[in-house]
């Protein structure tokens, strides 16, 4: 934590979790006590969670994505093709 001012200077986003931390690490017995607060501080400062859930999501999204398409390209190609076939323009090549 620096100043404590954030860039307009009133409290940064971030303020009420550090306040939240250093109430919990001036009470405790033992540092390890204060490892929730911490959490939620640093997570607040740097969004690692966040990121990383954001990230998956955006991967789920994209496979899925992927997937549906390739289904789709292949109904469209075996649709594509089974006109060409049923016309005797071409031989089908699967069935020979």
């Amino acid at each position: 934590m620096a100043s404590g001012f954030g860039y307009t200077g009133g409290r940064t986003r971030c303020f009420p979790f550090w306040q939240e931390f250093s109430k919990c690490y001036a009470n405790a017995e033992k540092p390890s006590d204060c490892v929730a607060p911490k959490e939620d501080y640093m997570e607040c400062l740097h969004k690692t969670k966040e990121i990383a859930r954001a990230k998956e999501i955006k991967s789920h999204f994209i496979q899925k994505e992927l997937h549906a398409g390739a289904d789709a390209r292949k109904v469209a190609e075996k649709a594509a093709t089974g006109v060409i076939v049923s016309l005797g323009l071409v031989n089908d090549e699967e069935g020979q």
